[in-house]
């Protein structure tokens, strides 16, 4: 095992930081107050980044649920550990920072949802007080053999012609479940007699489609003010290849989708914001109230973003702007100024960020290569050393070819055998509408962009990778629904003879006295029977 020294400033002379990681669905920037939007409302992500170290150019390594969060988790490209897919397996064997963050003294918990797949359902984490959203079974596995299946489980465009003011779904079941179980968590550590630093992740499933605007929330925004795609509609001939799979994933022209299904899914997605960001209110107020905000970084990240209709498009799994970006910031008032950072980073960076915060910049042993680094120095105002790259990888439904993506300074190169090659200058071209890679003035650009991902990545063998692990998951998923089920989706466990008064254990009186926050001493008897 190598030991990494990172060049992170100290953050802390006493007691060492919680860390609090939230993490919202789905959350694309350029849709928040912070990162410049007029119309959305969040007023809590907008107090934290006022404060914050806001990262204006934050990445995801892979635009799909499961692959970004392991990938995040692990501090590695997916195609290091398997992460393929909504389906792939975890491997229990992959350090993540849960484990790290153990060993350096942390008590670990997780709120909500994470998308594990495969019988391990904790990945280091201690506690654990939901279930997760989505099944952790091989149930969505896609089929590269198979290019015209059409999976009951792909998204489609009912989530926009559904969408509109709702009082209650799934997702508002879920996170309400989250805000609830992390402030229940949160008052218990308080109360209770565990000295470590706490690193606590809480993971909201919104705003993610369908676009189900709690009505409250829905009804704040007017039709009018919301903003339609700045890129709304691109012609089918003009369209390039990955534009092209996805309409035939998702689109399939079997809804007529109108300018009030585009307002309406748009105002769902505002609304759903707005909702969590209430939610997060009432875990920050957690913090307060039990005395811990003072002694706890707050870092919020999303696992990718949302196309939302720009170029005709929705959900994620493209390298487009709106689909592989996130919004990142790092609270930590007493130890970082709050400042705007403009180079390129990534989710793969929060592990060691997270390592650098826990042993307060002395570096940890990794037991794996970690294709990350620490935020730290760049939060603080260094750049000394920083690459300004982001490396990008996806290989799930809407491809059939590993599809790769390089983010440098201000260039953006997506390669995937079969496609025309894509260079973007995002600087000047932040819509991405004009394909340099075929233009003779950018050749050489684009040659060794082309050369970088050929040295980097062995394609043909990452497929083929692919193929065999879906044919395995497949057979697998279909022996395991035959016969008797065991689920691998994770309970949580409460033992309710620890829950509030029993005729065993601690006295009435004390188990009672001892839920308060604050907690305060018996009074001492001074009437006259005391005497």
């Amino acid at each position: 095992m190598a030991t990494r020294k990172a060049a992170a400033p100290a953050l802390s002379k006493k007691r060492r930081p919680n860390i609090l990681y939230v993490m919202f669905d789905q959350l694309a920037p350029q849709f928040l107050p912070s990162y410049g939007h007029k119309v959305v409302k969040a007023p809590n992500l907008s107090r934290l980044a006022v404060e914050a170290v806001q990262f204006d150019s934050a990445y995801t390594n892979s635009p799909l649920c499961a692959p970004g969060r392991f990938s995040m988790m692990a501090g590695q490209l997916c195609s290091r550990i398997g992460a393929w897919d909504n389906a792939a397996e975890f491997p229990s064997s992959v350090p993540t920072f849960a484990h790290y963050l153990r060993l350096a003294g942390y008590r670990t918990c997780l709120s909500g949802k994470m998308h594990f797949v495969g019988p391990d359902q904790l990945h280091g984490f201690e506690d654990r007080v939901t279930t997760d959203m989505y099944p952790g079974d091989f149930g969505w596995t896609p089929t590269w053999e198979e290019p015209k299946k059409i999976h009951w489980w792909f998204h489609n465009m009912l989530s926009v012609t559904e969408a509109g003011p709702y009082d209650r779904s799934l997702e508002m079941e879920h996170d309400d479940e989250v805000a609830y179980t992390t402030q229940r968590w949160l008052h218990d550590h308080a109360r209770g007699n565990d000295q470590r630093p706490f690193m606590m992740c809480v993971s909201f499933m919104q705003p993610h489609d369908p676009y189900l605007g709690p009505r409250a929330d829905y009804d704040a925004y007017r039709e009018d003010e919301i903003d339609l795609p700045v890129v709304s509609y691109i012609a089918p001939a003009k369209r390039e290849a990955v534009g092209k799979r996805m309409y035939e994933l998702y689109d399939r022209d079997e809804y007529r989708v109108t300018e009030q299904h585009l307002r309406a899914a748009r105002r769902g997605y505002y609304a759903m914001i707005s909702y969590s960001d209430r939610l997060l209110g009432q875990v920050l107020r957690a913090l307060e109230e039990t005395g811990q905000a003072d002694n706890t970084i707050i870092v919020v990240s999303a696992d990718h973003g949302d196309m939302l209709g720009e170029r005709g498009l929705w959900y994620k799994m493209t390298f487009f702007e709106h689909s592989t970006r996130v919004p990142m910031i790092i609270h930590a008032p007493r130890a970082l100024k709050a400042r705007q950072v403009a180079e390129h980073v990534s989710l793969m960076d929060l592990l060691p960020t997270f390592c650098d915060i826990a042993t307060d910049g002395k570096g940890v042993s990794y037991a794996a290569p970690v294709d990350g680094n620490s935020l730290l120095g760049l939060a603080a105002g260094s750049k000394k050393g920083w690459s300004n790259t982001v490396f990008g990888e996806y290989m799930a439904e809407g491809t059939f070819q590993p599809a790769f993506m390089i983010r440098r300074d201000r260039w953006k190169y997506v390669s995937c055998a079969g496609d025309a090659p894509q260079l973007y200058d995002i600087a000047a071209d932040p819509h991405e509408l004009n394909n340099l890679a075929g233009d003779p003035k950018h050749r050489e650009i684009a040659r060794a962009f082309a050369a970088e991902v050929a040295a980097k990545w062995d394609s043909a063998a990452i497929r083929t990778q692919v193929v065999e692990g879906q044919r395995n998951r497949i057979l697998i998923q279909e022996a395991l629904l035959k016969g008797k089920i065991t689920p691998w989706d994770f309970q949580p466990f409460q033992d309710a003879s620890k829950q509030y008064n029993r005729n065993y254990g601690a006295e009435l009186y004390d188990t009672d006295r001892r839920a308060r926050i604050p907690y305060r001493s018996e009074p001492k008897k001074d009437g006259k029977k005391a005497k």
